[in-house]
Order: structure tokens, then C-alpha cells, then sequence
């Protein structure tokens, strides 16, 4: 079982914390696609649209009768053959969302985390004890974690530390977002991952509780095997004893 250090925001140790390998051993490169790709079609808008020749302006009488004129037939004006006229089979306002199992979802958490840890990129802090509301004063703490590029901060719920909500929101590249909400996505798109020791915690005892039996005993080092009992004696055996 592996394990990580526990900081303080002064950069210093004061801890330890052993990593569940159930939650943090492997990394599947596919999941997290899949996840990514959810994500992101979930996020669009879906607000494009074209007018058919219904809905584009101009007027629906017949400019010339139909035979007789030698020219081509034609009812409108707004005919989708004509410039101005209405487009045929066009984008319309829709949802790009679709179902996502939640145990593949879990899944692609875990290998974010265990690309994260694997990375040498996840910092766990013993808490964001936040003294006052001040920017400057976070990002000197950033810097002691040497934190120089973006971040992502989990926290436990978010809404009741207000101070690291208020100093951090002015912060280019650095997004708070509490132990429930986390994402592959958030942890695959910030360069470095710090979560507080609880929010760590409860996310590992989570993610550790939604594995198949199965696959939880064999990240823990497989079940116990069962001593086999005797085979029973058959016919066919006591009749090759007597020959």
C-alpha cells in the first residue's frame, strides 16, 4: 500500500497517509476518455439553429403560374433553392448529453486519481485553515507547496470555508470544488490536485466502497483460498480398487 506525504500550507510535513492500491493502482487510459468526452458533450449548449422556409421572411404567394412561362416551376420565394430561401435539414436546438453508467464514471475517477499520484502532481494539505480573506496570502502559500501552475483545491463541503472560497476565486487557474463534485475532467485538466485530508478520505473510503467484491479483494491482495475437502469416494472407484 502506498502512501503520501500530508502538508501543511507553510510547504512543511506533518504526516502521513497510506493510499488504498484498490483506488490508486491502476490507470485506464480508455475510461478516461469516455469520461472526458461525456463531460464535455454534456457541457455544450446545443443553442444552433437554422431557418427552414417556414420560418425565414418573405412572402409565400406563387410568382408566376405554373406553366406557360417557360421558365422553372416555382411556389415561393422562400424555397431552399433560392438565395435568402430556407435551409434543408439544418441543425436545431438539442441536448448532446446521454447516459453515463456511474460505475464507469467511478472507474475514471480512480485513474485520475492513480495518474495523478502516479504523476508525483497530488498534494494532500492536513487542512485549509485559512486565517483571513486574503489573495496574496493563498498564493504565497500556493508558492510554498510549489504550486506554479494551475490547481485544482478539493475541499469538503466548500461552502463552509469561506475564507479559501473568497481567496481563491481571483486566482487565474485555480478552481475550488468540493469532495462530492469532483470530476476525471478536473483532475485531467489542472496541473496539480491538492485536496485536504478529509476530503481525500472520504473520497478514497467512497471510491474503495463501490468496487465489485471481487475486484476489491484482488487489489487487497486476493481471498483467502478455502481448504478443498476430500473428493468423495465413487463406484467406479472401489471397482477399480477390487480389479
Amino acid at each position: 500500500m502506498a502512501t503520501i506525504e500530508i502538508q501543511n500550507l507553510s510547504g512543511g510535513k506533518v504526516g502521513t497517509l497510506e493510499l488504498a492500491d484498490a483506488v490508486f493502482g491502476a490507470v485506464n487510459e480508455d475510461l478516461l476518455w469516455e469520461a472526458v468526452k461525456h463531460y464535455r458533450a454534456a457541457q455544450r449548449a446545443g443553442t444552433h439553429a437554422t431557418k427552414n422556409r417556414w420560418q425565414v421572411s418573405g412572402s409565400g404567394k406563387k410568382l408566376w403560374k405554373q406553366k406557360g412561362t417557360g421558365r422553372a416551376r416555382i411556389g415561393s420565394i422562400r424555397s431552399p433553392l433560392w438565395r435568402h430561401g430556407g435551409t434543408v435539414h439544418g441543425p436545431q436546438p438539442r441536448s448532446y448529453d446521454y447516459t453515463f453508467p456511474r460505475k464507469k464514471l467511478l472507474g475514471a475517477l480512480r485513474s485520475a486519481l492513480a495518474a495523478k499520484f502516479a504523476d508525483g502532481k497530488l498534494i494532500v494539505v492536513n487542512t485549509f485553515d485559512l486565517k483571513e480573506v486574503k489573495t496574496k496570502a493563498f498564493r504565497q502559500a500556493l508558492d510554498k507547496l510549489k504550486v506554479d501552475g494551475t490547481a485544482l483545491l478539493v475541499e469538503v463541503p466548500k461552502h463552509e470555508n469561506r475564507n479559501l472560497q473568497l481567496s481563491s476565486r481571483n486566482l487565474d487557474g485555480v478552481e475550488l470544488v468540493s469532495g462530492n463534485e469532483v470530476h476525471p475532467y478536473h483532475l485531467l485538466r489542472y496541473d496539480r490536485a491538492i485536496f485536504s485530508r478529509p476530503a481525500i478520505e472520504k473520497l478514497q473510503i467512497s471510491l474503495k466502497s463501490s468496487l465489485p467484491k471481487r475486484q476489491r479483494q484482488a487489489a487487497e491482495g486476493g481471498p483467502k483460498k478455502a481448504s478443498r475437502a476430500p473428493r468423495r469416494r465413487t463406484r467406479h472407484d472401489k471397482a477399480a480398487e477390487v480389479a
